[in-house]
């Protein structure tokens, strides 16, 4: 899929080989979407791969001293999710933070790179807007700051030239007297790409509305705002009349296209519908009633980093499974295939290879991830975990042997990602709840029956372990 990979030590070393190379390279952090698309052919004549994910710093979420927060191009969707700082300034961003695909995506997923696919669908860019984010573009000819609404073209179109990366997205922190909220409608509850979202940010004083921000993701080319909703709400309170009101000027801000997941007069009826709840929801504080206070990361460490400099050509020096190994071929395919058939670990299984099913998922430094996703180069100095792996010499881990104890096998296909998953969350937490247990496998399928043995199987697994 590439030729080149380079794990850049330094912006600088990064924005030097864009110049040089410029449309044949694409700068690489989670991946998610790019070794997609370099699969699919998408990305044509691209045969660099420049790693960023060595950077040392680029993964801080700060707040300046005029009430700026600052998000470094590596801070990660878990990294919003679980953020005080982004959940008690900028909650809009940690609720569609959280509602990105699964754990082990949002382990690896960037706000930048969310941003920077310029897909109307993708949840962050719409909070994003709502809370007048700026990007800041760097190159060898120096920076730039683009507003975010002036960044979009059009579906996956940007400003950006070929020989800038984004160091990083700021924006205003929420003030005391603003309130926020994220609302998305999809197909189910994880993994799913949004019908329409809505991101709302309210200024309110003595319950009159100050200052109106409503922004609608998935109803046009780019992210929009309702500007109409926006004027209307100010001076007046959120009566159940005013909140219809403003529900119905927002859904006249969707222009929505017809596709295989919904129709355009859905979508507009459902925009109208969305932006009503988030209205309710912040009237009557209860917009953060089922976000959860420590979401489910399926993170046991701090990610391992430092500098490797140019990747050495065909070979990748790791640890697996507590072991030093050293891979002679395979730096141009993903991890799940390296392990697979350069490593002969064949307990990591191949389901949907685009992120999707979660049979692949591995431990890559300390966090779960779907190893069909991460380019094999990543793997270079760094320290991973397969279903191999989890035993103990002759002794199973206990998710393993409650597995075996419940009958949760099934067809055995999915079971070693569910497993990981499940190993992962014990980790995390000694003793999760139903619940927390449903959310660390939201990026596991399984198509065989239910889901309701594997649940028991892990939570009779946190009892014992």
């Amino acid at each position: 899929m590439w030729n080149h990979y380079i794990n850049a030590n330094s912006i600088e070393e990064a924005t030097t080989i864009l110049a040089e190379k410029r449309e044949r390279a694409r700068v690489v952090a989670g991946g998610t979407d790019l070794v997609l698309e370099l699969e699919r052919g998408v990305r044509k004549g691209v045969d660099t791969l420049i790693d960023v994910t060595r950077i040392p710093n680029l993964d801080q979420i700060t707040l300046d001293e005029d009430g700026v927060i600052h998000l470094g191009a590596l801070v990660t969707h878990n990294d919003c999710a679980s953020s005080k700082l982004i959940r008690e300034r900028a909650y809009p961003l940690a609720r569609a933070a959280w509602e990105v695909g699964a754990p082990q995506i949002r382990n690896r997923g960037t706000i930048v790179g969310n941003l920077v696919t310029s897909s109307p669908a993708n949840d962050t860019i719409a909070p994003l807007m709502a809370l007048g984010a700026k990007v800041t573009l760097v190159s060898t000819r120096g920076e730039r700051i683009i507003p975010l609404k002036k960044f979009y073209l059009g579906v996956r179109k940007n400003v950006m030239e070929s020989d800038e990366m984004v160091a990083e997205v700021s924006f205003p922190a929420m003030t005391k007297t603003q309130r926020g909220t994220f609302v998305k409608l999809a197909l189910r509850r994880a993994q799913a790409i949004s019908l329409v979202n809505a991101a709302l940010i309210l200024d309110v004083k003595a319950d009159t509305v100050q200052s109106a921000s409503i922004t609608l993701g998935a109803v046009t080319p780019v992210i929009t705002h309702a500007p109409q909703a926006e004027k209307f709400l100010v001076g007046k309170k959120l009566t159940d009349k005013n909140i219809a009101a403003a529900a119905e000027l927002a859904m006249k801000s969707a222009k929505p296209i017809d596709d295989v997941r919904g129709s355009a007069t859905y979508r507009r009826e459902m925009a109208r519908v969305i932006v009503s709840r988030g209205l309710t929801a912040l009237r009557d504080k209860k917009e953060r009633a089922d976000m959860p206070k420590e979401p489910v990361l399926l993170i046991s460490q701090e990610t391992a980093r430092g500098g490797f400099g140019v990747f050495p050509e065909g070979v990748i020096e790791t640890t697996v499974n507590g072991e030093k190994r050293t891979f002679v071929s395979g730096h141009d395919k993903t991890l799940l295939r390296l392990l697979r058939e350069e490593g002969a670990l064949t307990g990591t299984k191949e389901g949907c290879a685009e992120g999707e099913c979660g049979a692949c998922t591995v431990y890559l430094d300390g966090q779960a991830v779907m190893a069909c996703l991460v380019p094999a180069p990543r793997a270079h100095g760094a320290e991973i975990v397969t279903i191999e792996g989890l035993a103990h010499g002759d002794y199973l881990h206990p998710v393993q042997e409650k597995f075996i104890e419940h009958n949760a096998v099934q067809c055995g296909y999915c079971i070693p990602g569910f497993i990981m998953s499940g190993a992962k969350l014990l980790e995390e937490k000694q003793n999760p709840t139903r619940n927390e247990i449903e959310q660390a496998i939201t990026g596991n399928l399984c198509r065989c029956t239910g889901y309701y043995k594997i649940v028991q199987a892990i939570e009779d697994a946190s009892h014992s372990s």
